[in-house]
């Protein structure tokens, strides 16, 4: 329950009552939850041996006994559907395929960054070719210009 404090129509802070008495809302030592708490869900984690284990008793139950097998584990039929699936793969023997993401060889990652280097330098020397076939045209340019200069100067001396 909650109530305005601090006067008639001024501003208030509304506080839990449990707040203004200084009591925990939930006294621990009764063993009672607190109300004003949530707790966040946790999805459950099974191991392998446990799913094994279960599916060994499922298999052998007769009628009616695996409803409460499941009732007495706290499981659904999903559960031992899908961990069927994964026992007939292998992935509970330990030896099929990993769920999850498959983690990266390191020397496929090493292999990859030495690719992207060397495209880079491959790159970088394309550059450097051209600015020197650049640089090789400008030099012969000049050059004719300083040769063709000269002969007009040297034919313009003569006269």
């Amino acid at each position: 329950m909650k109530r305005k404090e601090g006067g008639t129509g001024g501003r208030g802070v509304e506080r839990a009552v449990s707040e203004r008495n200084g009591t925990a809302a939930g006294d621990a030592s009764r063993g009672q939850p607190d109300p004003e708490l949530i707790e966040r869900a946790r999805r459950r984690r099974f191991t392998a041996e446990y799913k094994r284990n279960v599916l060994r008793q499922a298999d052998a139950c007769d009628r009616g006994e695996l409803g409460a097998l499941l009732r007495r584990e706290g499981l659904y039929t999903s559960h031992l559907s899908a961990w069927r699936m994964q026992r007939d793969r292998g992935a509970l023997a330990g030896s099929g395929p990993r769920l999850g993401r498959p983690s990266k060889d390191p020397l496929e990652a090493e292999n990859a960054a030495l690719r992207r280097k060397l495209d880079r330098a491959e790159a970088e020397l394309e550059r450097a070719r051209k600015v020197i076939e650049v640089q090789g045209n400008v030099s012969a340019l000049l050059d004719e210009l300083l040769k063709s200069g000269s002969a007009t100067s040297a034919e313009g001396g003569e006269r």
